[in-house]
C-alpha cells in the first residue's frame, strides 16, 4: 500500500486569508493594476474556437478504433475540455462580457460546457465564488476535501486512486458539503447538455461521446494538466495555502498557474495575470511555487507528508 500519510487532520488556523490584506498593499503601491481589471473580449472566441475543434473531432474520430478514442481522448481531446472547463472558471468571474451582462457570460458558459460532456456551468459558479469569499471554511470552501477522504486515502496506492477520482470528487463534494437547492439555470444546463449529447451519439456514434466525456474525465486525473488541482492550495509549505505555477502548461489552460495572482486580483482575466506578476514582482518572487505540474502529481501521491488532509482549514463563524 505504500507509506502512510503522517497527517490525520487539517491544518486549522484562526487567521484570515491572506490574499485581501496582499490585494491592498499591491494596489496602495502599485494603482496602475486596475487598469488589467475587467473582462477578456477575446475569450468567447477562444472558447467558440475550441468547441467547433470538439465537434470536429467527433467527425473525425467516428470510425476509429477504441484504443485511438481513448488516446486521443486523453491526449488531445481531454486537454481541450479540461481548458474549456477553466474557461468556465474565467467565465464564472464575469470575465467574458463583463459584470454588465451577467446573463451573456451564463449563456457562453453552458455553451463551453457542451463538448465537456457533464453538466457544470452553472452549478460551478454557485460555488467557486464563494470558495474565493471564504477561501478555507469549514462549511463554505467546497474545494477542500472531506474529512473521510484524508482518512481514506491515506497511503501511497490509495492517493492514487484518489488522483485518478478527482472528477468524482470535485464534481460531487459541493452537493455533500453545501448542499443547495437547484436553480432554473442549472435545470437548463442538465437539459441543453444532454439534448447535445444525445445529438452526438445519434450523429457520430457512441464512439464520440465516449472521446467527448472519457477525455474530460481522463484530463480530470492522473494527466499533467490536471497537476493544478493540488497544486493551487495543497500546502506542500506549512503555513502557505495558495500556490502559483508558471511553467509552459499555462499556455494550454488560460494562466491558471498564476493562482496566487488570481486569488489576490479575481477580476483580472488569465491573459492580464502574468502583467500582475511583472508589476508587483516583489510580492510573489519570495513566496513558494511550483515549477512542474506532472511533479505536484508524484509529490503528492509518494510524500508521506502530503495527503488530502494538507489543507489549510478555519472554523466557520458562529460555530
Amino acid at each position: 500500500m505504500g507509506s502512510h500519510v503522517s497527517r490525520t487532520d487539517f491544518e486549522w488556523v484562526y487567521t484570515e486569508e491572506p490574499h485581501a490584506t496582499r490585494r491592498k498593499l499591491i494596489l496602495q503601491k502599485y494603482p496602475e493594476i486596475k487598469q488589467l481589471m475587467g473582462h477578456d473580449p477575446m475569450l468567447k472566441w477562444i472558447v467558440t474556437g475550441m468547441v467547433l475543434t470538439q465537434i470536429v473531432a467527433c467527425f473525425l474520430i467516428r470510425g476509429a478504433s477504441w484504443p485511438v478514442v481513448l488516446l486521443l481522448g486523453y491526449c488531445f481531446g481531454g486537454v481541450i475540455n479540461h481548458a474549456l472547463m477553466l474557461a468556465v472558471h474565467e467565465i464564472s468571474h464575469n470575465l467574458a462580457f463583463g459584470h454588465s451582462r451577467p446573463m451573456a457570460n451564463r449563456a457562453l458558459g453552458v455553451f463551453a460546457n457542451l463538448p465537456i460532456g457533464i453538466p457544470m456551468s452553472v452549478s460551478f459558479k454557485k460555488y467557486h465564488l464563494e470558495h474565493h469569499k471564504y477561501q478555507g471554511n469549514e462549511m463554505l470552501d467546497t474545494d477542500i476535501p472531506t474529512d473521510l477522504e484524508g482518512k481514506l486515502f491515506c497511503t501511497t496506492a490509495t492517493k492514487i486512486l484518489w488522483v485518478i477520482l478527482q472528477p468524482l470528487f470535485y464534481a460531487l463534494r459541493p452537493f455533500y458539503v453545501y448542499p443547495k437547492p437547484p436553480t432554473i439555470l442549472e435545470v437548463i444546463n442538465v437539459v441543453l447538455q444532454l439534448v447535445f449529447n444525445a445529438a452526438i451519439g445519434y450523429v457520430w456514434g457512441t464512439k464520440a461521446v465516449v472521446y467527448l466525456v472519457g477525455g474530460s474525465l481522463l484530463a480530470m486525473g492522473l494527466h499533467p494538466v490536471a497537476g493544478h488541482f493540488i497544486s493551487e492550495h495543497y500546502m506542500f509549505s506549512k503555513g502557505f495555502e495558495t500556490y502559483s505555477y508558471y511553467g509552459i502548461l499555462n499556455l494550454v489552460t488560460l494562466n491558471v498557474g498564476y493562482h496566487m495572482e488570481h486569488h489576490d486580483f479575481p477580476n483580472v482575466p488569465g491573459s492580464r495575470l502574468p502583467m500582475v506578476k511583472q508589476i508587483a514582482s516583489e510580492f510573489y518572487e519570495g513566496l513558494p511555487q511550483h515549477t512542474s505540474w506532472v511533479k505536484v502529481i508524484y509529490d503528492f501521491i509518494t510524500n508521506p507528508d502530503v495527503g488530502p488532509y494538507c489543507r489549510i482549514k478555519r472554523k466557520n463563524k458562529g460555530f
